[in-house]
C-alpha cells in the first residue's frame, strides 16, 4: 500500500478559467481522491510579492544589501518576513512539490521565480553545511533533501518542437536550470515534467486527453524514478567541480550531468 503524500502544488496562472486552472483543478482531486494531503498555493490569487527587498529579512535599506548574506542571518534568528516564512513552512510540511505554470520565454513566469528568490534562501534551501564533515551540501544534498518535486507546464508549441531535434531544443535541456540549478541543488529530487503542448489552440477534447495524463502520472507519481543527476559528492567531479574527463568522454553541455549507464 501506497504511503500517504504531503502534495504542496504551487500554482502560477493569472487565470483562475484557463487551461491551467482546470488542470489544477483536476489533479488535485484525483490526489485528495488517492488519499494524499494536498495545499495549493495560488501565487496570482495569493498577491504574492515576487520582488526581493530589504524588508524581506528586516534589513535597514540604508546599509547596502548583500541578499545571500543578510538572508542567511534573518532566517538563522527567525527574522525573515511573515510571508517568507509561511511559505517554507508549507515546504518543510511537503514531501512533493508540483509546480505548475504556463512556459513563457521558456521560463516560469516571473511570480514563481520570484517565489523561490524570496523562498529559497541561504540556510533554508541551500547553504547548509554537513555537520560531521562542515562540507557545503547541493546537487543532491542540502537543506531540502528527502522532496521530490514535478514541472507541470504547458507550451503554445507543437510537442515535436520540443523533441530532440526540435527548433525550441529538448524540453528536459529547456527545464535544467529548473530540475538541476533549483530542485537538485536544495537536494530535491527532480521528477520527469509533464507538458501540454499545444496549450493556446487547446479545446474541450484537447483538456479530456491532457487531464487523463495528468490523473495517470499522479496516480504513479511515488513510484516515478527521479531524473538520473549526477551528486556532486558522488565522485564524479574534481575539487573545481568539473566532471571527471572520464566520465561522458568528448561531451560537453547540460546532458553530461545525468547518468547514462557509464
Amino acid at each position: 500500500m501506497l504511503e500517504v503524500m504531503n502534495v504542496l502544488w504551487l500554482f502560477a496562472h493569472p487565470e483562475p478559467r484557463s487551461l491551467n486552472a482546470a488542470l489544477k483543478d483536476d489533479g488535485v482531486r484525483t490526489l485528495t481522491e488517492l488519499g494524499h494531503q494536498v495545499r495549493v498555493h495560488d501565487l496570482y490569487a495569493m498577491k504574492w510579492d515576487p520582488v526581493v527587498q530589504p524588508c524581506d529579512y528586516g534589513h535597514d535599506p540604508d546599509e547596502r544589501l548583500l541578499v545571500s548574506k543578510v538572508s542567511r542571518q534573518a532566517h538563522a534568528e527567525n527574522r525573515l518576513s511573515a510571508d517568507i516564512r509561511a511559505e517554507q513552512q508549507a515546504v518543510r510540511w511537503a514531501d512533493t512539490l508540483v509546480v505548475q505554470f504556463p512556459m513563457w520565454w521558456f521560463g516560469m513566469p516571473a511570480i514563481l521565480k520570484g517565489w523561490f528568490d524570496r523562498v529559497f534562501v541561504n540556510g533554508f534551501a541551500f547553504g547548509v553545511a554537513d555537520p560531521v564533515t562542515g562540507r557545503t551540501m547541493r546537487y543532491g544534498d542540502g537543506g531540502l533533501a528527502g522532496k521530490r518535486a514535478m514541472v507541470l507546464t504547458t507550451i503554445g508549441a507543437r510537442e515535436s518542437s520540443f523533441g530532440p531535434r526540435g527548433i525550441h531544443g529538448e524540453l528536459c535541456e529547456v527545464l535544467f536550470g529548473v530540475h538541476h540549478g533549483i530542485f537538485f541543488y536544495s537536494g530535491i529530487e527532480a521528477l520527469p515534467p509533464l507538458a501540454v503542448y499545444g496549450a493556446d489552440r487547446a479545446d474541450e477534447a484537447d483538456f479530456v486527453v491532457a487531464a487523463e495524463r495528468l490523473r495517470q502520472r499522479l496516480a504513479a507519481l511515488q513510484e516515478l524514478p527521479a531524473l538520473p543527476f549526477r551528486h556532486e559528492n558522488s565522485g564524479d567531479y574534481d575539487a573545481d567541480l568539473v566532471l571527471l574527463p572520464h566520465l561522458a568522454p568528448g561531451e560537453t553541455g547540460v546532458s553530461i550531468h545525468s547518468r547514462h549507464g557509464d
